[in-house]
Formats: structure tokens, sequence, C-alpha cells
């Protein structure tokens, strides 16, 4: 979608939505559901950042924090290799250093056994919520309720993962483990005999195509009477009756409530009311292979690899791991070439012609937990940004819980887990 600039009669809004990935189109719709006007503005379009490029799961068993013990253990291996599931560019270290130390507190065994629980309520919510915003849109089609699979090549890479299955299970999380490629082909038949064990999660949904979900709420945004613009925020100003927000281009928004879902940028805007939120973006890497490149029944995940392989209605999509590299520096596709090259090592038929590359920016805060509620400095804006690798699972939960905010409702769930200034607060305003 092709958004048309704010235009200079539509500056005093009732709700202004900053961002237009899958959170914030879908706090819109949810909040012109309660009968209020809402405008969004995104400073490049629809979908432009991760939403567009995502692995398209509703992802709902994935409840385990990325700040565990379990992850720590093997980040040393992990940076061992240039291209494998993680990366730190040494340029960025210096700035990253302050994200890190907070994700290594965040590891400590309370935090993490609480950041299981707040993940699991979130996800809960994301469960009754989801079909009812995409029956809303009539968008029901799009989703697949096929399960997903978590492959192994080794019995102990298996054990290993007993203690995580045990903490899902704990929260109601089904799943079924499988031994042996025959076991493994009843349900995705053509991989390696590499692979020599399983977890079959049935509860794992995934959308046909996560671009054009977002783009069908947008338009159901439209339909209702939201606008949707092209605008750059810059900063945010407490006013008497209104927030002020400066834009790049033109004069300023005078807004009654402002939503900050702006993914990566998100902390940004809440610098400038004063507020440091420690975000960070954990860089993906996919390839979107052509429709037909493989006989592929259901998304299957390569956690010791740390990808995905997807199946989409535009195709194929084999893409994951992390980068460390902040939001300026340019792509390496050397990533996409490796995921790709390992997807065909466990794959053998895949057919790695004519794919599409992509990067994209996961808005993530050390303890991979969303911020979600007011701010401190100014009660009328809300956050709403820093769902990792979950933006999409918690979309319509995230909707929820900002329009009862902004309505002023009481919440499903607890939203204390989720406090944007959890990390302490800052005193610039740079």
């Amino acid at each position: 979608m092709t958004l048309e600039p704010l235009g200079p009669d539509e500056r005093t809004i009732d709700v202004l939505v900053v961002g237009a990935g899958i959170i914030g189109v879908a706090i819109a719709l949810r909040i012109l559901q309660s009968g209020r006007a809402v405008t969004v503005i995104d400073r490049e379009g629809v979908a432009a950042q991760a939403s567009r490029g995502n692995a398209g799961a509703f992802a709902v068993s994935d409840i385990l924090p990325l700040a565990s013990p379990r992850i720590l253990r093997q980040v040393p291996r992990w940076l061992a290799d240039p291209l494998g599931p993680l990366a730190l560019r040494a340029t960025y270290l210096p700035t990253i250093v302050p994200w890190l130390w907070q994700f290594w507190r965040a590891s400590r065994p309370e935090r993490y056994r609480a950041g299981i629980a707040a993940q699991a309520a979130l996800n809960a919510l994301a469960t009754s919520e989801t079909p009812r915003m995409l029956a809303d849109i009539g968008a029901t089609d799009m989703l697949r309720e096929d399960g997903a699979l978590e492959l192994y090549e080794s019995e102990s890479e298996l054990h290993d993962a007993g203690a995580a299955w045990q903490a899902r299970a704990a929260h109601g999380i089904e799943f079924t483990h499988l031994r042996g490629i025959a076991a493994i082909a009843e349900l995705q038949p053509g991989l390696s005999p590499a692979l020599v064990a399983a977890t079959f999660i049935p509860q794992w949904k995934t959308i046909s195509d996560p671009l054009a979900l977002v783009q069908r709420l947008a338009r159901d945004v439209e339909r209702r009477g939201g606008r949707l613009r092209l605008a750059t925020a810059r900063t945010l100003a407490p006013a008497t009756d209104h927030v002020r927000v400066d834009v790049a281009d033109g004069p300023p928004i005078a807004a009654r409530r402002v939503v900050v879902a702006a993914g990566a940028w998100s902390h940004q805007l809440a610098r400038t009311l004063g507020e440091r939120i420690p975000l960070e973006t954990e860089r993906g890497y996919n390839t979107t292979l052509p429709v037909g490149a493989f006989d592929l029944r259901r998304q299957l995940t390569f956690g010791a690899h740390g990808f995905v392989v997807t199946p989409l209605a535009c195709g194929i999509r084999v893409g994951g791991a992390v980068e460390l590299a902040g939001l300026a520096a340019p792509p390496d596709f050397r990533r996409s070439e490796a995921l790709l090259g390992k997807a065909k090592r466990f794959m053998p038929s895949l057919a790695t012609d004519g794919g599409t590359q992509w990067m994209g920016f996961r808005p993530s805060l050390p303890d991979s937990l969303p911020a979600i509620g007011p701010s401190t400095r100014e009660p009328r804006v809300v956050y709403a940004f820093g769902h990792g690798h979950l933006g999409l699972t918690q979309s319509a939960a995230t909707a929820r819980l900002v329009g009862d905010l902004i309505a002023g409702e009481s919440t499903p769930i607890d939203l204390a887990p989720f406090r944007p200034l959890r990390f302490g607060s800052g005193s610039d305003r740079h």
C-alpha cells in the first residue's frame, strides 16, 4: 500500500498511532472498534520492516526468553562462527554493551522463570484474540493450523531440550516427541536421515502471507474511517491538552493520545520524553524461494542452527538467526546464503534457485518481553514495542491490551512484567 503524506488539515488528532507494522495497525483497528478516531503514521509505509518479511508464525509455544542460562552456554560457540545463529559485529560492541549487560541480568534463574510466566500469559491471550482479529477483517482463510516440527540431529540434542519442553508443558503447551526418520516422514517427507528426532507442536500456526495480512488489516482500518499517512515522528512533548508530535516535514501534530508502535525506532521517541528503554535490533535474514521449491507440509524449526523454513502463499521462506549490528550497518547477505545452504543439507531436494533475499529488524528488549504500558513522563503516551521474534504472534493480544488502556478499562492480564521502564530510567532528552 502506498501512503499519502499527512495533510496540513490532518494534524489535530484524537488517537495517533506511530508505526504501521503488524502491531500498529492491529492496535489502530482495535481502537477504531471502540468508536474513537485514529490516524496511523509511518516513516516508510505499511509493513515496511519486520512485518513484511517475517517467518509468518503464530508461535504460541515460544514462551522461553532468549536470555537464559541455556542460551548463554551456547553463545561462545555461536560467536565463533561468523555466519552462525548469532553474530556480533565487532564495531558495534561498544554500543551494545549496556544491552548485553541487561541481557545477562535477565538470564538469572528468577528473572528467567518470571519471563516464562509473563510470555505464556501474553501468548495465551494471543490464542484467544488472534482468531477474533482475523475474523473481523475476513482473513480467517489465511490461518494455517498445521502445527510445526522442531528437528534434532542427535538424541543428546533432544535430551538437552528436555527442560525447555517441561517448562512449556507446565503452561499447557502440547507436544509430541518423535524418533527416527520414518516417524518424522509421516509429518514431513523428504528430510535428511541425519535428522534422528523431532518434536511436533500442534498448537503452532502460520499465516499464508505476513505482508498480505498487514495490508488487509490496514485496508480495514481505512474502511472503518481510520487514516494511514506517511510521516516521520521526531519528538514527543507534553502540552496543555494534547501531546505535541514534531514530524520531519510540516507543522507538528496535536494528539490527545499517542501510541508508540514504531518497532526498532520506538526507543528514539521514548528518549525525547527523557525515558531510556534498552531496545536493540536483532537483525534477521531470509530467502524466499519460489512456490514449489520443496514439498513443505508445515513449518520446520532447526533450533541448533537458529533458522526456520515456512510454507507461504508466496513461496518457501528460509530464514532466522540473529545479527547484532544496529540500524545503520549494511546487510550481510552471506547470512541468507548460509541459512539456505543449511536448509539444503537437511532438505536435499530443496530447489535453491530464484530466491529473494531480505533482512529485517526485530525490535528486542533484553528479557524478550515487549514494552506495553504508559509513559511515566506523559501518561497520554502508551508504548507498545519490543516484541522481538513474536510481533505477529502477539499482535492481537497487544492490540487488546492497548485498546483497554486507551479506554481506561482493566486489562485481562497483569501488565507489570511489561512495564516500559522496568530496566530503569535515564534523564537525557536528545
